[in-house]
Formats: C-alpha cells, structure tokens, sequence
C-alpha cells in the first residue's frame, strides 16, 4: 500500500515516468552500496595460532600454494588443503593445534594465509 502511495504522489506532482525509473533505480543503487560495506567488514585472521579449530579447514580459509616444478602460486580453500594433506595426520594436527602454518605436499608448498571469521 505504502509502495502505491509513493507511486501515485509522483505522478500527481507532474513527475514523468522517466524520472519515477530513475528514482527507483538510484534507491536501488544507494541500498547495493550500503550492503556492500556492510560485506567488506568482516575479519580475517592471519595467525594461525588464533584461528578457531573448526575454521582451519574450512571454505573461509585460504591457503597459498607454490607449485615447486612450475613456480606458480595460486590460492586453494581449506577444503582443498585438507585435501591435500592426504594421510599426513602429525601435520594435520600440528596444524589444527596452530604448531606450523605450512606444510609440504608431493610437488606443492602450501601455507596458511588467512581465514575469514
């Protein structure tokens, strides 16, 4: 009802329906802005030693991984760095106990960078 109100009170106060969009559009655009702030304050944590146990491995993590055969670099998620751990369990628990931040595997280097929280 209130939405109609508004629509109707434009279009008695002679405004043209280009300028009812283009109100609309820039309402639009304002609220995007403030959503985005609102995304970009989370926080992230870069020392290992204080990252929650459950987040290590988790989608928030972000791991840097330099290739040692082609000496590339690209970021994986904890997910995958888990992954790659494969069945190496002291390393797994040294890194979950917060002991190392890195860890070699087969022809990769991995090694924590951050995680959001």
């Amino acid at each position: 009802m209130k939405k109609n109100k508004e629509i109707e009170n434009l279009l008695l106060n002679s405004s043209t329906f280009d300028e009812l969009v283009n109100a609309k559009l820039e309402k639009e655009f304002i609220d995007s802005l403030g959503n985005n702030k609102q995304i970009k304050s989370k926080k992230y944590i870069t020392n290992i030693k204080e990252v929650p146990r459950d987040k290590i491995f988790s989608k928030d993590a972000v791991y840097s991984v330099i290739n040692k055969d082609s000496r590339t670099k690209s970021y994986i998620n904890g997910l995958q760095a888990e992954g790659c751990l494969g069945v190496q369990n002291l390393v797994r628990a040294k890194l979950l106990a917060g002991e190392v931040d890195s860890f070699v595997s087969e022809n990769s280097f991995v090694k924590f960078v951050k995680v959001k929280v």
